[in-house]
């Protein structure tokens, strides 16, 4: 009992220590930490990420969740701008839709630009059909190859995303090297990324990495990007984990039609924290030198994940709470924010009450940000599924850690090697007289 007073008593020190996140009360300075980001999103240099149809789909998605006025206003602006600079009259339409006269007349319909579009692309379309029927009665594999290819990117460019799908893949049947095979995998991605059909994604990033001679770093890591995106959908965090922390620093801005580099630290590192434990945490993400080079990009991330590691839980659940905002307005990990969160704060949970053997129930609730009560009802469900091994004293407001009874777990031990002797022995003994007594029985096998 004395054994556990002191651990108890080294356990409430450990407690006000870790209690706010500092670094301890002995006058030591609290180590230097980045502001956290937890203003409003700032829409332009978010959307300088990015190029392409994802930027416009990011733009809209902004637009559509956000409860600031403003910011909608300016999404719809860029967003407007952007497809001007494209081909998409659909979008553009739905747009100035959404727009509503509130941007002034220079953001309105535009009918003569968008009539205009219509009218080059149906031109293009001729021409580009005429060509590939030319390439087929010429039986031209290269060129029938790279007709449908310039049938995919005229479909893609004007958001018919399942006809673009439909002549990318057409293309396999003319491709003659690995190369052309890896671009089609490419372009198949991208399209099924856009179209939310992630299984193709999986499906398309295993056919490419089968030409390893035609995939370079770059695209290994847009593959990586890609696969790290199809698991993530499919809430297989530990999976996704793993894939965005093996992308190599070559993705660069090479990939930005889909992912930026600063989404590989943010889906990582929180797939990461809600997966991983703590010596995966340490050996793939704290000290993986690739994956640091995105983390230098995202501080914050950076920061509340080594917060998580070294314990200062207030600091990490403040970092989380002050991006949480910023990040369900992202197109791909809204839907996951919550149950991310939910993980992550359960791991701390856990691994804040382990090393003691009892917690001062008012010091826990502190360092976690919440009331007694509402601590009360999360440990209630850890231990209701096995997670915590302890029992709450409600009145004293302590966590009692449930140790397993060493002593007796080492009698019961010592008993049953004890029967296995016994029997081994008797065993022995019985061989050793039917030897001596020259018996020995031949059964005869009955066949049945």
């Amino acid at each position: 009992m004395e054994a556990e007073d002191d651990i108890g008593r080294h356990m409430m020190d450990e407690n006000e220590i870790y209690a706010n996140g500092g670094d301890g009360a002995g006058g030591e300075p609290q180590r230097q930490r980045p502001i956290i980001s937890g203003e409003q999103l700032d829409v332009e240099a978010y959307a300088a990420l990015y190029s392409g149809r994802t930027k416009i789909m990011r733009l809209l998605f902004i637009a559509e969740r956000c409860d600031n006025v403003s910011m909608q206003l300016e999404a719809l602006r860029m967003a407007y701008d952007e497809i001007k600079k494209g081909e998409n009259t659909h979008i553009f339409r739905d747009v100035v839709q959404k727009i509503d006269g509130r941007l002034g007349p220079n953001y309105g319909p535009d009918p003569a630009w968008a009539d205009a579009v219509d009218r080059r692309a149906e031109q293009r379309r001729e021409k580009l059909e005429n060509e590939l029927n030319a390439y087929r009665t010429n039986l031209i594999k290269e060129s029938i190859r790279m007709g449908y290819n310039d049938f995919g990117d005229f479909y893609y460019a004007h958001g018919a995303l399942a006809e673009a799908f439909k002549n990318y893949v057409r293309t396999r049947d003319y491709c003659t090297t690995s190369k052309h095979i890896v671009h089609m995998c490419l372009n198949a991605i991208l399209v099924s990324i856009e179209m939310g059909q992630f299984t193709h994604v999986t499906s398309y990033v295993s056919k490419a990495e089968q030409s390893p001679d035609a995939v370079d770093a770059v695209t290994s890591a847009k593959l990586h990007c890609a696969a790290g995106l199809a698991h993530l959908e499919g809430k297989k965090y530990k999976l996704a984990a793993r894939k965005f922390l093996e992308t190599g620093p070559e993705l660069g801005n090479n990939y930005t039609e889909v992912i930026a580099a600063q989404d590989v630290a943010t889906y990582g590192g929180l797939c990461a924290l809600a997966s991983f434990d703590r010596t995966e945490l340490k050996s793939k993400v704290i000290d993986n030198s690739n994956f640091r080079n995105f983390l230098e990009l995202v501080p914050e991330i950076r920061e509340l994940i080594q917060d998580f590691y070294t314990s200062h839980y207030a600091s990490c659940l403040e970092y989380l709470g002050n991006l949480k905002a910023n990040l369900l307005l992202d197109i791909h990990l809204h839907d996951h924010v919550e149950t991310l969160y939910d993980q992550i704060r359960n791991k701390a949970l856990i691994q804040y009450t382990h090393p003691f053997v009892s917690v001062d129930l008012r010091m826990m609730a502190n360092a976690f940000k919440t009331s007694i009560a509402g601590l009360e009802k999360e440990l209630e469900a850890l231990i209701t599924e096995n997670q915590i091994q302890a029992r709450i004293d409600s009145h004293n407001k302590v966590l009692y850690a449930r140790h397993a009874d060493q002593r007796n777990a080492t009698f019961q031990r010592v008993l049953q090697t004890g029967g296995e002797f016994d029997r081994d022995v008797r065993a022995m003994l019985l061989r050793v007289s039917l030897m001596k007594h020259d018996y020995a029985l031949k059964a005869s096998r009955k066949q049945h």
